[in-house]
């Protein structure tokens, strides 16, 4: 059975990299990537006990065993990950309802994954909405990146309630900036 839960250890951090290498997309072949989905930015062990210092991220684990996670990642975390400077350097410029992402209070995905077992049987769904339940009362909305080619997250952050505000190109693709608002305070403005 899946339960849900913060991470807590530094074995609940090697569990989301070892799930993150088996889904990195530099690792994967384009047909798998095309239907599945993958994850891009690697993390280390260092950067994922930061991040977690700053707010744990949220796991689903499966007979003690780490089967999907969402990383949990503030503004605070900005210098953490070089690979995602230039998602937060799009907080400074974007505008969310007449203000600047950076002038509120973001969670922002890290990433998320879900173990190649546990595709399908919902748990991308329960995972956000425990994410939400533990982040809504204190975080204005969630918000992320999304590689304009991982369809199949794409698609399952808008059946979530993410909408898409902005796109946008970098060294390595072209992303979707989405934005969940948990609060229901304010439409986004595309």
């Amino acid at each position: 059975m899946v339960q849900f839960c913060l991470s807590q250890s530094t074995a609940d951090l090697e569990g989301i990299l070892s799930l993150q290498r088996e889904n990195l997309s530099t690792l994967l072949s384009q047909e798998e990537k095309d239907e599945q989905g993958f994850v891009t930015v690697p993390h280390t062990l260092g950067q994922l006990e930061i991040m977690h210092s700053i707010a744990p991220h949220v796991l689903a684990k499966e007979n003690g065993q780490v089967v999907a996670y969402v990383l949990a990642m503030t503004l605070e975390s900005r210098e953490l990950v070089p690979l995602l400077t230039s998602l937060f350097d799009n907080f400074e410029r974007l505008d969310l309802a007449g203000k600047k992402v950076t002038s509120y209070q973001p969670m922002v995905v890290g990433q998320v994954c879900v173990g190649k077992s546990q595709r399908g049987t919902g748990l991308f769904d329960k995972l956000y909405t425990a994410y939400k339940e533990q982040y809504a009362f204190t975080y204005d909305f969630a918000i992320t990146s999304i590689a304009l080619s991982n369809y199949r997250s794409l698609a399952a952050h808008q059946r979530m309630g993410f909408k898409i505000i902005h796109t946008f190109q970098d060294s390595l693709n072209p992303w979707a900036i989405v934005y969940w608002d948990w609060n229901s305070n304010f439409p986004p403005q595309a």
